[in-house]
């Protein structure tokens, strides 16, 4: 009988614990990442009473339970932070301390420091790839990093080399000595000062057109012997309307300069044919003008945001609408999370028992997909924690019953001495 106290101690220290962990879990119920911990409990070593061996068995109660944290995919929600993010799928995202311990989380709720780099809302250093200041771009072939992110940088100003034009010219234009067609195109110098280079179409016969592109007299310095502001030439096409790549020049370099700003002087190539060799200039009976353009040099620009998109891409977008890819993040694969030991700030370590994390790219080596503009909920739900804080609850009282039984019992039997 005098088993029975510890026995029913046992149970209340374990339904003492597991009420510790329903607390806990609603605690986190709004802590993004987080997953929900789970009791296990386990009977302690029974006593054989009797003569016969097994006949009657008396537990000795049960052990301290065992806490399981269970990764399950929490939901995700859009959110407004532009470096927050989520992870579908399995993996964690791969953080640093003050004291350089790595960590991992699921919790993507990101900022940057004073210092530029991406961090948690706690302070620990992103992990992943940054821009190669030598190449340009994110390498994400070496080992992993800290992320910096720009900020108040300035994009510089990227010289225009070559320019495209898809146009048609009006076969049934007449021969007037005026131009049918002006087009103008904006251009940019290395300073990141912008020209207008106007491209004139005139006709000049059956199947025969001459061009002229030029820039204006002011932005050039005319007093310069060597002062050059225009290039003409001249167009054939077949009589099916086809440029005539064979009577004509297709690739014509405009050289514009000295210019007045300082910049050097202009070099800009007129691309006539597509990748594949087509023209890009056809003579039909529709009216003349100019179906597409494009130029490769864009005007200084400064970053006016920072965002982070799915695949975990960091991209830095400038005031002139461009945006580049600034960063990348990285992610761990682990094959037995839950041998993870939380280190608080949403934050895990590996153990002993931890299988080697792998960092990644997202989507790779069975790393789930990272989702921009989104957090991971926490994955505790509502209705079985508060189940188990009924279940929890009633059975400390049963077994507290127990303690008062067995004590009254106890006082009964020593009374019988009296």
């Amino acid at each position: 009988m005098f088993t029975s106290f510890s026995t029913a101690l046992s149970a209340l220290n374990a339904d003492s614990t597991a009420l510790s962990v329903v607390g806990n879990n609603l605690a986190n119920l709004n802590t993004s990442g987080y997953k929900a911990s789970v009791v296990y409990f386990r009977d302690l070593v029974t006593q054989s009473v009797g003569a016969g061996l097994g006949e009657t068995q008396v537990g000795f109660g049960t052990a301290q339970p065992n806490t399981i944290r269970e990764f399950t995919q929490g939901a995700i929600q859009a959110s407004s932070g532009p470096l927050d993010a989520a992870i579908q799928g399995d993996g964690f995202f791969i953080v640093k301390d003050q004291s350089g311990q790595v960590m991992y989380t699921r919790a993507g709720n990101f900022q940057t420091d004073a210092a530029g780099r991406l961090v948690t809302s706690t302070g620990e250093r992103v992990q992943g790839w940054s821009v190669n200041p030598v190449t340009g771009k994110v390498d994400t072939t070496v080992a992993t990093g800290d992320i910096v992110v720009p900020t108040g940088s300035v994009n510089p100003p990227i010289a225009t080399k070559s320019f495209t034009l898809d146009l048609n010219l009006n076969s049934a234009a007449t021969v007037t000595g005026s131009p049918n067609l002006s087009y103008p195109i904006t251009v940019y110098d290395q300073l990141g000062t912008a020209h207008v280079v106007t491209a004139n179409f005139t006709k000049t016969g059956t199947n025969s057109w001459s061009y002229d592109l030029s820039v204006p007299a002011g932005d050039v310095d005319t007093t310069d012997p060597s002062a050059s502001t225009d290039v003409t030439g001249t167009l054939n096409f077949t009589n099916t309307g086809q440029l005539d790549t064979t009577a004509t020049q297709t690739s014509v370099t405009l050289n514009a300069g000295p210019l007045v700003d300082g910049a050097p002087a202009l070099a800009i190539t007129w691309n006539m044919l597509n990748s594949d060799g087509s023209p890009r200039l056809t003579q039909v009976a529709e009216k003349s003008g100019v179906s597409a353009s494009t130029q490769d040099g864009s005007p200084a620009a400064q970053l006016t945001n920072v965002g982070l998109s799915d695949g975990g891409l960091i991209e830095a977008q400038f005031s002139d609408g461009t945006q580049i890819v600034v960063g990348q993040l990285a992610m761990a694969s682990i094959r037995n999370p839950d041998s993870l030991v939380a280190r608080g700030n949403n934050n895990f370590a590996a153990t002993a028992n931890t299988a080697t994390p792998v960092p990644g790219l997202p989507g790779s080596g069975g790393r789930g997909q990272i989702v921009g503009a989104s957090i991971e909920a926490s994955t505790v739900d509502l209705a079985t924690e508060l189940t188990n804080l009924i279940v929890y609850q009633r059975a400390y009282e049963s077994n507290s019953k127990v303690v008062t039984s067995v004590d009254q019992l106890s006082q009964d039997t020593i009374n019988l001495i009296h």
